[in-house]
């Protein structure tokens, strides 16, 4: 059995067989995992009861009843849940944190093997093989099997799959070889878990109690753009029990915030929310700083400034308002009844019919100052979706607005969940920051609807020049379809 460090062989022809956890994932810890499981599948208050359970689960693995304290975990998070929505978590939101967690050294010596490739863990199969097929190309998932009853989950294991003792994994590994052939290299941590190594030619142990380095993203197998869910860090115990504690006075904390923006003058806004942790940056172009901001663009044709910005969260147009101290109107493509009622701007629901939007917008243009998203929707990581360019259409002056904002503990955007807390979770947040960067106008309403798209595309490599964000060619649509299963239009909303 040798090192792994001494594994340097890029046979592409070499089939793998390898540990999730503690070999290709740096943790061995699964609790995070069946965390955000019955947090986003569901529901916070049984979130809360898989944290209070913890110490007795800890204990169990203290005293190597890790095979009871799995099912625990896996009753507690998944009990009379639809197995579809798990499935779905594990697609929207699970993909994120192991990718996060990836060791380097492993995935640089799983992705060189191009033969067959297996992987071995003791999470349920459900949640990790989107990821393990998606992203690294893996032929056979063996891990635990929820027992489903119907398209209900009961919360118990089925007798066969790699949740128990140690020799089942070598069991579970030989029947899916399928043949008599011993697997080329064998990946392993700990101890208990090395039963299946005797199905391979080569042996290699890794130390889960050693440094590791996480893969960096530029060193993804592919671009990670899309995810949902409301937590930004990986719900570790200490870390998990920290959010929940912070729960009550953070939504204490948005109402403040909320009624400051609602009831408080332009004036009185920045400085009332720098004291309460909330932070918001903008740079004005030299040129424009020299001129009265009601006057930033002076158009013949309309009365009203156009800004174009990215979508960050549903407080883009609001913020920019009150960092320049200026009544806009914003155009939505999905905002809840109840963000439309606490709006401080006016906000009016585009109907996606282009001739119909097109005469939206040019009135609201008329009556005074808009913001417009072209991307149609939101996109946490640093890649831009693909601008419509309705909007160079109908105005003659355009000014680009780069948005960033930043979050600790709460994403304030979602594709599965409920729109209309979105701008609440952002704002409990315990120290939100936003940076608004406003350019220099561009000129709109070219003599050829080509021109509108050469706009369209220079406005968005403008923003991503100044954010760092990789501009893509992926629309709204897209994102819900792979985050939600629709096109966008959910009802709760």
């Amino acid at each position: 059995m040798g090192s792994f460090s001494g594994f340097t062989d890029r046979n592409t022809q070499k089939s793998i067989a390898v540990q999730l956890e503690g070999v290709l994932l740096i943790s061995t810890d699964l609790f995070p995992y069946f965390v955000l499981v019955a947090l986003e599948a569901g529901g916070l208050l049984r979130a809360v009861a898989l944290l209070v359970l913890y110490p007795i689960i800890w204990l169990l693995n203290l005293t190597h009843r890790r095979t009871t304290a799995l099912h625990a975990m896996i009753f507690i998070s998944t009990f009379g849940l639809k197995i579809h929505s798990i499935k779905a978590v594990a697609k929207a939101t699970l993909q994120k944190f192991f990718l996060e967690d990836l060791r380097e050294s492993s995935f640089k010596a799983f992705s060189g093997c191009g033969g067959k490739k297996y992987v071995l863990t003791r999470l349920p199969r459900v949640m990790v093989e989107p990821f393990l097929r998606e992203y690294l190309d893996v032929d056979c998932v063996i891990g635990t099997e929820l027992k489903v009853v119907g398209r209900t989950c009961s919360g118990l294991v089925e007798p066969t799959g790699a949740d128990r003792a140690e020799m089942e994994w070598f069991q579970a590994l030989k029947v899916a070889r399928g043949d008599d052939q011993l697997i080329d290299v064998g990946l392993a941590a700990r101890k208990e878990d090395r039963s299946f190594l005797l199905l391979c030619k080569e042996h290699y142990v890794i130390s889960t109690q050693e440094n590791a380095s996480p893969l960096a993203k530029k060193d993804y197998p592919k671009p990670f753009i899309f995810h949902d869910g409301r937590l930004v860090t990986r719900p570790d115990p200490l870390r998990f029990l920290a959010i929940i504690l912070w729960f009550p006075l953070g939504v204490i904390l948005a109402i403040t915030r909320a009624l400051v923006g609602i009831v408080l003058p332009y004036k009185l806004i920045l400085p009332v929310t720098a004291l309460n942790g909330f932070r918001i940056r903008i740079r004005i172009p030299e040129t424009q700083k020299q001129t009265d901001p009601k006057s930033i663009v002076d158009s013949p044709k309309t009365k009203g400034t156009l800004y174009v910005c990215n979508h960050q969260t549903l407080l883009d147009p609001v913020l920019l308002s009150t960092a320049l101290l200026r009544r806009f109107s914003a155009v939505t493509y999905s905002l809840s009844s109840f963000s439309e009622v606490i709006s401080p701007i006016p906000t009016v629901r585009l109907t996606r019919d282009r001739f119909k939007d097109r005469e939206i917008m040019r009135s609201m243009l008329e009556r005074g100052d808009l913001v417009v998203c072209p991307e149609g929707t939101t996109c946490r990581e640093p890649y831009l979706l693909r601008f419509s360019p309705l909007f160079a259409e109908i105005a003659d002056k355009i000014v680009p607005v780069a948005v960033r904002a930043r979050s600790s503990m709460f994403y304030g955007t979602t594709a599965r969940g409920y729109k209309w807390l979105d701008s609440t979770f952002f704002l409990m947040n315990p120290f939100p920051w936003y940076e608004l960067n406003l350019h220099e106008p561009v000129s709109g309403r070219p003599d050829s609807k080509e021109l509108c798209y050469d706009i369209a595309n220079g406005i968005q490599t403008l923003i991503g020049k100044t954010l760092g964000f990789e501009c893509t060619n992926l629309t709204r649509r897209d994102k819900y379809r792979m985050l939600a299963g629709h096109d966008g239009i959910d009802p709760r909303n």
